[in-house]
């Protein structure tokens, strides 16, 4: 793979994709290869069938691979909000008298963060003993003169504050991909998938003062509460437009395919709901009334509500009165007038994310987007000309 081009895996709760990509000019991106396959998901933390994973992702690599004319050796995975967790910490380190602040201090104050967290003597913290670390991030920092900036290089201070966000994968996960991939040879580094969406997507001058991003997913949706450069927590629930569509196929006796057609046909505001029309689908007629159409999607959109009503009312306080949740992902947003439903039921505004490139403008493009996007600054500081430039502590 070219020195400028990054492969990733984007893990969806209903499909997986390997794209190849790289940065353009004016932050647009050139995509190289990709190759989305379906497969059979997961639950409570587990793939639904490994095997079966191994040889979809195999498959997808010897493609791109195909494409691209050139092997695959690093591949930046996405960690989905399943099987990844977001701890917030304060971590202060002091200096014998008044300091420079370097790249080098900061990495420490990180570093030390990270420590704290994994030591078996820190009875406080969450349990992390079954996950590993993936990379951390800066919400504040604060100097001993209490200024808080978002980079602290260059100024002068006897300490260092930093209020930081961790990020770890399971396992369970990085084991399973690793095991898919060693006889490949490839090199995985793990990635938190709604995070890298979430700040992709979201300007960082709206995170400044916090930010509410939701990924939705066809089986499970995510939720991020954002402050600065990091993340302050993120939950995800078994919720999505699966469960939309198995509502669906109960009330109007649909074969489940036929069910996830008919939920992209709702509008839930539109007025020509009322009666009944013909819906077709591989040859096959149905009658449908479209107005109980549209209230069975609602009653399965409200089921997500609820999961994001107790998440917002769990952390929420003045900071978060009137801040919008933006949307992103190939869940709700493909249905038309769910957004204006979920703003009605958690009395919240809800706006729809994409990347701002032609192409690749959709929702469910972000993660896919997302992934490169971090991937490609990852990639770029690894490098031996940044590290010598910016001081290999950096």
């Amino acid at each position: 793979m070219g020195r400028k081009s990054v492969a990733v895996l984007d893990v969806r709760s209903t499909e997986v994709a390997i794209v190849v990509g790289e940065k353009g000019v004016n932050n647009t991106f050139v995509i190289k290869a990709s190759k989305t396959e379906p497969y059979a998901g997961y639950g409570d933390g587990k793939f639904d069938n490994e095997q079966a994973l191994a040889e979809t992702l195999n498959r997808a690599v010897a493609a791109v691979e195909k494409t691209c004319g050139e092997r695959v050796r690093t591949l930046y995975v996405g960690v989905p909000g399943e099987f990844s967790e977001v701890v917030a910490k304060g971590q202060e380190i002091g200096f014998s008298k008044k300091h420079k602040i370097t790249e080098k201090d900061v990495s420490a104050l990180l570093e030390r963060g990270k420590e704290d967290l994994l030591s078996p003597e820190d009875d406080d913290g969450p349990d992390l003993t079954h996950f590993r670390f993936m990379r951390s991030a800066s919400v504040i920092y604060t100097t001993s003169d209490n200024r808080r900036v978002v980079d602290p290089v260059g100024l002068t201070s006897t300490s260092l504050d930093g209020a930081l966000s961790y990020f770890f994968c399971s396992d369970y996960f990085a084991d399973t991909m690793e095991n898919i991939f060693r006889d490949s040879k490839i090199e995985l580094r793990f990635l938190p998938a709604e995070f890298a969406m979430a700040t992709y997507l979201i300007p960082s001058q709206t995170r400044d003062e916090y930010a509410l991003f939701l990924d939705s997913g066809k089986l499970s949706t995510t939720i991020c509460v954002l402050l600065g450069n990091g993340a302050l927590a993120q939950k995800t629930y078994w919720v999505g437009t699966e469960q939309i569509a198995f509502l669906i196929a109960d009330r109007f006796g649909l074969p489940t395919d036929a069910a996830e057609a008919l939920l992209l046909r709702a509008n839930l505001y539109s007025k020509g709901n009322a009666g009944t029309s013909e819906f077709m689908f591989r040859g096959k007629a149905y009658e449908i009334d479209f107005n109980e159409l549209s209230e069975v999607v609602k009653e399965g959109l409200d089921e997500i509500c609820e999961a994001l009503s107790g998440f917002l009312e769990n952390c929420s306080g003045k900071e978060f009165d009137y801040k919008p949740l933006y949307v992103s992902g190939e869940g709700v947003t493909e249905i038309r007038g769910a957004l204006e439903h979920m703003t009605r039921r958690i009395d919240r505004v809800c706006e729809q994310l994409v990347p701002n490139l032609p192409y690749f403008n959709k929702p469910s493009m972000s993660s896919r987007i997302a992934l490169i996007d971090m991937a490609y600054e990852d990639n770029r500081k690894s490098g031996l000309l940044y590290r010598l430039t910016n001081g290999f502590g950096g």
